[in-house]
């Protein structure tokens, strides 16, 4: 699945993005690309449990 992250935009926005989305499935994998606010995640995890905890982590899902 993929989102769109419109305040992620460095390094440190990506690791928090990958910390919140492995806290709900440790073996996601999280393919994040900055510059277009966009992150590909391979999970089997409900995607609306995985917008939960980005908000939580404080990034707006699109």
């Amino acid at each position: 699945m993929q989102f769109h992250i419109e305040n992620m935009a460095c390094g440190g926005c990506v690791r928090s993005v990958t910390k919140a989305i492995q806290s709900v499935d440790p073996v996601a994998q999280v393919n994040a690309h900055p510059a277009l606010h966009k992150v590909d995640v391979f999970t089997t995890a409900p995607r609306a449990e995985l917008e939960a905890v980005l908000a939580d982590a404080g990034f707006s899902v699109n």
